[in-house]
């Protein structure tokens, strides 16, 4: 573990991201959901069509509407390409099953350690979240 503050924080900050990421793809997958459809379903909980979102649009037309029409086949997008709403709570059960996976993670520190990251985190979530407007 890093002794500088800055570092010990980044450090702390990515091991939580991985930890995280892997259990939303135990989850994603746990659901049957490959890796362009995560993205499909991304897109779509952002308001967004798929041929929109940034890390799918460059994929030929025809494989992202086989996706999406792959997504329909299971009743997770309707007609117009917009979840329906058996896909709304798969994406909502894959969320709440990345959140508890997550958990133990942060299970192991104190209140103390808990409350000093989330204050150590706080300043840059808000400086990244300013950048993003």
């Amino acid at each position: 573990m890093p002794e500088e503050p800055v570092a010990r924080l980044w450090h702390a900050a990515t091991l939580l991201g991985e930890h995280r990421g892997d259990g939303h793809n135990a989850a994603l997958l746990a659901h049957g959901i490959g890796g362009t459809e995560a993205h499909v379903l991304m897109a779509l909980s952002l308001g967004m069509r798929a041929e929109e979102f940034g890390r799918i649009h460059h994929l030929p037309k025809a494989q992202l509407a086989a996706v999406v029409d792959g997504l329909r086949g299971r009743g997770l997008v309707d007609a117009a390409g917009a979840f329906t709403p058996a896909g709304r709570e798969t994406r909502q059960r894959i969320e709440a099953l990345t959140d508890e996976l997550a958990a133990p993670a942060c299970d192991v520190l104190s209140a103390e350690e808990l409350d000093e990251l989330v204050a150590g985190l706080e300043p840059i979530a808000a400086a990244v979240r300013a950048v993003d407007r």
